[in-house]
């Protein structure tokens, strides 16, 4: 173990500049070999950006080969971002839009009759828009010249007024029992038929939309008569 006179001597000396240890930078940066560094790692990133560029094209290639010509069986199995036979191959998407675009070339694809993929939501929203086409508004009956449709509402109101065509032949004399009350018909509490919830959000989301847009419409008209 160095003595306390040793120590101090050892310090004593490292203090004390010298010709070989002056206490700072003897020579400026080596600026051609800093240079020479980043122009190396430079080359080195385009050496290997290339290398897998080229490596894409022949995987991409080799894909398109396995693969074989486009037809309508095997279309829809084609990667998404794959353009025509002999196009060049587009950038992947993200996994949902993937997912998004199989399904609806599936959907396109796939023969009648299909089975509905959202519970038969849009198809009962459908039959309902058809159905309100023509119990309330007037059409004509195609391939009937001079016929119309009416609305249910007012083929009420002409049999509330006129009543029913009524057959003298079928009319029979019927003897009530004893204790027989003839019904009375009273107006039924609703009409039988209710909107589903899908439909029910769609009005709700389309009502929005038309407010918010008669409310954007009055606001650019207001500002238009302030300028």
């Amino acid at each position: 173990m160095p003595t306390n006179d040793e120590l101090n001597q050892h310090a004593g000396h490292s203090e004390v500049p010298d010709t070989e240890h002056p206490g700072y930078e003897t020579s400026d940066v080596n600026v051609s070999g800093v240079v020479v560094f980043l122009a190396g790692l430079m080359g080195f990133l385009v050496v290997f950006f290339g290398f897998c560029f080229v490596m894409g094209r022949v995987i991409n290639s080799a894909f398109e080969k396995q693969d074989g010509p486009s037809n309508k069986w095997n279309q829809q199995a084609q990667l998404p971002g794959m353009a025509a036979p002999g196009a060049q191959r587009q950038n992947l998407a993200s996994n949902p839009e993937i997912q998004q675009k199989q399904l609806q070339q599936v959907t396109e694809t796939f023969p009648t009759p299909r089975l509905d993929i959202d519970d038969g939501n849009q198809a009962t929203a459908d039959l309902h828009s058809r159905e309100d086409l023509l119990l309330d508004h007037y059409s004509e009956v195609s391939g009937q010249s001079g016929t119309i449709r009416i609305p249910i509402s007012r083929a009420m109101e002409l049999i509330a007024q006129r009543g029913l065509p009524v057959n003298a032949q079928a009319t029979t004399t019927t003897v009530e029992m004893a204790g027989d009350v003839k019904p009375t018909v009273a107006a039924p509490l609703t009409t039988g038929f209710a909107r589903t919830g899908y439909e029910l959000d769609v009005m709700e989301a389309r009502a929005q939309k038309m407010n918010y847009s008669k409310a954007e419409a009055g606001t650019h008209a207001a500002v238009t008569s302030i300028k």
